[in-house]
């Protein structure tokens, strides 16, 4: 496992691609080096009509705490007939990851997590409510956050009651949410985060793309693809 500040070093370098590298031109964006098809095509959960942008991340990813602006900015960039929605990975228990994914899916099934997801990188990497690397010792904390320690932040930040929010934690429900994000991933062929995935059928990245505004174009345009190809079979 890479130092999580090589990790982040890593990605400021690939910043300032995204801001000084040259725009790269619709006509340049090549399948299997800027972006990857999911084969087969995995179904999509939002609503008809809709093209689906999902972000596969989590909260403890030290990449994803930096890419989470992006993909605010991505978000407003859509067209009307896009939105953006998230899937949260579990794959590195070792840093926390599935603690932070059972509280992703508990606080969308409470109607929590649009209004809390930016806070919950806040929470991790800023204020250190729920970090999970000790920037004194350079290491992990130990033991990591709890389920116990996101109940109580949700519940400071919304007022949600902490027994409420286990009680949704350790239901079935969520259970289920978690096991059909841990397949959904697979099937996508995610192997880091953030991973972007565009209507269930292309995968993209920041390296992929070529820099952070480059792959907000690069969705972008393959929005418009996708876009093309429904109305073009609409029409027929």
């Amino acid at each position: 496992m890479r130092a999580y500040a090589e990790v982040l070093w890593a990605l400021i370098l690939m910043a300032g691609l995204g801001v000084a590298g040259n725009a790269q031109g619709a006509t340049s964006w090549e399948q299997g080096t800027n972006y990857f098809l999911i084969e087969p095509p995995q179904p999509t959960a939002g609503p008809p009509g809709k093209i689906e942008v999902t972000e596969v991340f989590s909260y403890a990813c030290p990449a994803c705490n930096h890419f989470y602006p992006v993909a605010d900015r991505l978000k407003a960039s859509l067209p009307a007939n896009a939105e953006l929605d998230f899937v949260a990975a579990g794959f590195r228990p070792d840093e926390d990851w599935p603690m932070f994914q059972r509280a992703y899916y508990t606080a969308q099934i409470l109607g929590l997590d649009k209004r809390t997801h930016d806070a919950m990188f806040d929470a991790v990497w800023k204020t250190g409510d729920l970090a999970v690397f000790d920037p004194r010792t350079q290491r992990l904390k130990v033991p990591p956050p709890s389920i116990q320690d996101a109940a109580a932040f949700y519940a400071r930040v919304t007022g949600i009651k902490p027994e409420t929010f286990l009680a949704t934690a350790n239901s079935f429900g969520v259970d289920t949410r978690m096991r059909q994000a841990d397949q959904l991933i697979r099937d996508y062929r995610v192997e880091s985060t953030p991973t972007i995935v565009v209507d269930g059928k292309y995968r993209l990245d920041v390296q992929s793309a070529g820099g952070l505004d480059q792959l907000i174009e690069l969705v972008k345009w393959l929005v418009a693809k996708e876009s093309a190809s429904a109305a073009k079979s609409s029409a027929h």
